[in-house]
């Protein structure tokens, strides 16, 4: 993954990257320095702290930070790297970590727990300084703090299960709940429902969300009209010409996702169907399809850098240095494009 600069508010203060350009050296040479290792020569040492005092770097910070015999790198579990809004996520790590010195270690479980149990255990012995996870089930005895021995970590769009760990999550139910809302605003009654496997964190909230919006309103969701379990572009698209098909059909589908909403996509076209839609997740060209989409909207990348803040706070404190349990909610924007055509 290419390396990215840092926004202006991460670039306000001089970084390991400033000191390592200013000194002619690398990151991790400057890591280096700060941490004493032996292995640096006088004249490298020299030229670093010369940067470092010449920049007015937070040496005392950066010491603390970086604990004896660390890597310099953090590991990042993602779920699906197909998928824009894991992309985004990464991104946004990838941004602290550039902020901080640190270089991040990235992998795709494809929402298998084995495959993800693997991974853990190979950047575990990789001696990352810490980890960022998106989990694919809701079994994560591989996290605990005893299996991780101690090793931070940081949860992603999914919350903790059986342990205490910091986590980033997106407005799930409010987002849902907004999006479908808005649809129900419009004169819809009649409003299917294309959603992720229940058993997942998002699958579920986004229901719940989607439900409470038909409440809010005095009204009752058709079950004839929802349809969950649905994992890509395919079995939605499938499931939205099955649902517009029938003679009692929808006049609007809200869709859990961005892949379920291209699938929906796909099929308003191939059946011409004056059907309006509403989904979780913004995309790339959603204005310029010219169709009636509501979005529930969200920065993806401040998803990334919220957990690679969280991250590096762990690490700066150090190991056995308690620090509270944080659960930090990135708010949503509902979005409207294209005109109504119901």
């Amino acid at each position: 993954m290419a390396q990215q600069r840092p926004t202006d508010a991460a670039a306000a203060a001089p970084t390991m990257r400033d000191v390592a350009a200013r000194a002619g050296v690398s990151a991790m040479t400057v890591s280096r320095v700060l941490k004493d290792d032996p292995r640096v020569t006088e004249a490298t040492r020299r030229r670093v702290l010369s940067a470092v005092d010449a920049l007015g770097y937070r040496r005392n910070e950066t010491a603390r930070r970086l604990r004896v015999g660390g890597s310099g790198m953090i590991g990042l579990l993602v779920t699906n790297l197909s998928n824009p809004f894991y992309s985004r996520l990464a991104l946004g790590v990838q941004e602290v970590a550039y902020a901080h010195g640190l270089r991040v270690l990235l992998g795709n479980t494809a929402e298998q727990a084995d495959r993800e149990r693997g991974l853990v255990e190979d950047l575990a012995a990789s001696q990352v300084d810490g980890m960022i996870v998106v989990p694919a089930s809701g079994i994560h005895r591989h996290l605990t703090p005893a299996a991780l021995r101690g090793m931070p970590l940081v949860l992603a769009s999914r919350p903790p299960a059986g342990l205490e760990a910091d986590c980033v999550l997106v407005d799930d139910f409010g987002g849902a709940e907004a999006a479908t809302g808005r649809l129900i605003e419009d004169g819809h009654r009649r409003i299917g429902f294309l959603g992720n496997p229940p058993a997942l964190y998002t699958g579920a909230e986004r229901f719940r969300g989607y439900w409470a919006a038909h409440e809010e309103a005095g009204l009752e969701p058709d079950e004839r009209h929802i349809r969950r379990g649905l994992s890509d572009v395919a079995t939605a698209e499938r499931a939205a010409v099955a649902l517009l098909s029938e003679p009692d059909a929808p006049t609007a589908l809200f869709c859990t996702n961005n892949r379920l909403t291209h699938g929906a996509i796909r099929a308003v076209r191939t059946l011409g169907a004056p059907v309006s839609l509403a989904g979780f997740d913004d995309f790339d060209l959603a204005d310029v399809l010219g169709l009636p989409l509501t979005l529930a909207s969200y920065d993806a990348d401040e998803i990334g850098r919220r957990a690679g803040q969280m991250l590096v706070d762990r690490i700066n404190a150090g190991p056995g240095t308690p620090l509270p349990v944080r659960r930090s909610v990135v708010p949503i924007e509902v979005i409207r494009y294209g005109a109504d055509l119901t």
